[in-house]
């Protein structure tokens, strides 16, 4: 056997062995031990998993084995050739160690393996940064890799001096022939994974209906490696005229223009009060996902405050964003679009970040917006101030308050701030965005808590509602601590009575609770569930629940009708009570995580599922004893007719995106 191919086998081993335990070690600490798992699917998605680590392991070999018979790149020949290959080794093995740590993080952070999607991270380093080393031991994991590229390094160089390695084979002629051809069919056996036809894909990772299952086979070097590719996206404007009629129907567009496909919609609502103006504040709640919510059914009661406003407002019970992620949503609240970029929000986008936005329509009204930390991150500076005109953007730096972390001030004292300057504006009418930010790692709970007590609680029972540890489930009652001071200090106030609140979730998460019912988690629609609540007793009447489908993209129309503000809506959203919709209401999802991702559409009954390039969709029926089962050849109708309005909508919001430039808000005359 050649010298080279003798030395790659250990160094294969290696790294096999090495990908195989941070798998067996994802499996250990990721496991819900609430949730029964087939023992069949767990030993295949093993197997799949050590097929391609195997791959990468063969692919980190292949530049040795091909190049390393040369004389010039010969390692026992020449030492610069030796340190050459050690350097090779210590770097990928260095590679591969890192990342699969980032992946656990990444997973414990967004139940997500790691992808391309993660980049976008990079682009705020000095977050990112400090909320990693925040949030997990860096100076210890730096020095581990540090000790693995020089293990890697002194590792090879003891192999190399080792004569069971060292010693040349002399092997000539067609036995030569046949030895290289043996072992190019064994590498090309690693590479390709399978005796068929087909390669070994990452879809053979998705084997399962279970997404822990599918994510443990996963590899997470080559998941990001494949996702890459996916990261940059256009629009079609001949899609989008091909389906502007079945839009436009759904958007009420009178003045219609296919040519120069106009959405366009003037609205002249009545409002709550004729001839006096109300203030709206709205409340962004960082990762308020339904499931972890009280009223939602979430047996740790960890909302009291959230669940004492829900009975006295309108509670939408199935209100979706489209997105998982805190800058997507941002956008997608101010423009009424889904922000539809793969792998990278829109708000870091230079070419999407100038955006029509209904809250100019509030004119002669004062515009804040409060930030615990900085506008820097995700770019939003440029989203919000770009586009809202007068707005008085209040970040980290402008606050008495303390930062308590990499987010900024906490939560309570943001709403403190906001509740003084509210104040302070005496009459002015105001519309106003408080983004909180606690409920997210590193789970801070500041000094100055006005009271807040923690609580214990058993492992067991915290999994099973949903929460991931106990320093979340305290983090989470903080923020509803928060919350509740806040209305407590703001009915004291003049402007409480004449403003209309409202107070929805950023995005949800990623996981599962007992309480669920099955088909929430499974479809993960509980990434894309959050509450949204509209809160003015003295406006709206008595409390009540509202069942209908309801999207982020509607907020900002159902608040300016409420209001009575004449607006130009020029994108996805409707008035949520405007009964003229109730019959056809629909939610876009969209995900990235996948190698190919997806778009949903989620109505009343079915939610349908498709890859945003194109492909075969599935059909869920949400109220079937089994929501998970794809029902499309049961109903190839409604499968049919779904899809051509997910597809109409989806390539729409591929085009506003980039064709939603700020106008005149108000209609004239």
């Amino acid at each position: 056997m050649p010298r080279v191919v003798r030395l790659a086998l250990p160094l294969v081993a290696l790294h096999v062995a090495t990908m195989s335990a941070f798998r067996l070690a994802f499996f250990i600490v990721f496991r819900n031990p609430q949730e029964a798992l087939s023992g069949a699917e767990l030993a295949h998605a093993f197997y799949v998993g050590a097929k391609l680590d195997l791959r990468l392991a063969v692919l980190v070999a292949l530049p040795l084995l091909v190049l390393g018979g040369f004389s010039w790149l010969d390692p026992w020949r020449h030492r610069w050739a030796a340190i050459a290959w050690q350097a090779h080794y210590g770097f990928w093995t260095t590679v591969l160690v890192l990342t699969h740590f980032i992946d656990l993080g990444h997973y414990g952070y967004l139940e997500t393996r790691l992808n391309a999607a993660a980049l976008q991270y990079i682009e705020d380093p000095k977050v990112s940064g400090r909320m990693m080393w925040e949030s997990y031991p860096v100076g210890w994991g730096l020095l581990g890799l540090v000790l693995v590229a020089l293990g890697t390094w002194f590792g090879v160089r003891a192999l190399l001096r080792r004569p069971a390695f060292s010693t040349p084979t002399s092997v000539a002629g067609w036995r030569r022939v046949v030895v290289g051809g043996l072992c190019g069919l064994v590498v090309a056996g690693g590479v390709y994974g399978k005796l068929s036809y087909y390669p070994l894909r990452w879809s053979d990772a998705y084997f399962s209906t279970n997404a822990f299952v599918s994510n443990l086979a996963l590899n997470p070097v080559l998941l990001f490696a494949d996702t890459l590719k996916n990261r940059r996206q256009s629009f079609d404007v001949e899609a989008v005229r091909a389906s502007y009629q079945l839009v436009a129907d759904y958007l009420g567009v009178e003045e219609r223009d296919p040519e120069r496909l106009v959405f366009a919609r003037k609205v002249r609502p009545a409002g709550l009060v004729g001839g006096r103006r109300v203030n709206v504040v709205i409340i962004l709640i960082e990762s308020l996902a339904t499931y972890k919510v009280g009223c939602f059914g979430n047996p740790m009661h960890a909302t009291p405050a959230f669940d004492a406003l829900a009975r006295d407002g309108v509670l939408f019970r199935r209100f979706f964003v489209p997105s998982h992620g805190t800058a997507r949503s941002v956008f997608t609240l101010l423009t009424g679009i889904p922000d539809v970029e793969v792998n990278e929000t829109s708000s870091r986008n230079p070419l999407a970040v100038h955006q029509h936005t209904i809250v100019n329509a509030f004119e002669g009204y004062e515009k804040l917006y409060f930030l615990g930390g900085s506008a820097t991150w995700g770019n939003v500076r440029g989203l919000l101030s770009g586009n809202i005109v007068d707005l008085h953007l209040y970040e980290e730096g402008d606050y008495d308050a303390p930062r308590v972390d990499v987010w900024g001030i906490s939560d309570l004292s943001l709403f403190e701030a906001a509740n003084r300057r509210f104040r302070e504006l005496g009459e002015r009418p105001f519309f106003a965005v408080i983004h909180t930010s606690g409920h997210h790692r590193p789970y801070t709970i500041p000094e100055d808590h006005r009271g807040f007590v923690k609580v214990e609680a058993d492992e067991t029972a915290l999994r099973k509602a949903g929460f991931v540890s106990l320093p979340e489930l305290n983090a989470f009652r903080f923020l509803d601590h928060s919350l509740g001071w806040y209305f407590e200090a703001a009915r004291k106030e003049a402007y409480f009575a004449n403003t209309v609140f409202v107070l929805l979730g950023d995005h949800g998460l990623p996981g599962s609770a007992a309480h669920l019912p099955y088909g929430t988690a499974e479809l993960a629609l509980v990434r894309f569930q959050v509450p949204l609540l509209i809160y003015a007793p003295g406006l709206l009447g008595p409390g009540r629940e509202v069942q209908t489908v309801a999207s982020e993209v509607d907020v900002l129309p159902t608040v300016a009708s409420l209001v009575g503000v004449p607006y130009l809506n020029t994108t996805l959203g409707r008035d949520l009570f405007d009964p003229r919709s109730d019959s056809n209401r629909f939610a876009l999802t969209l995900t990235d995580q996948y190698r190919v991702p997806e778009v949903g559409l989620l109505g009343e009954r079915f939610y349908l599922r498709m890859p945003r390039e194109g492909g075969v969709a599935t059909l869920h029926d949400l109220t079937a004893v089994d929501p998970v089962a794809d029902v499309a050849a049961e109903h190839p109708e409604e499968a049919a007719r779904l899809q051509r309005l997910c597809r109409g909508l989806y390539e729409t919001a591929r085009y506003m995106i980039r064709h939603n430039p700020p106008a005149g808000q108000a209609p004239p005359g």
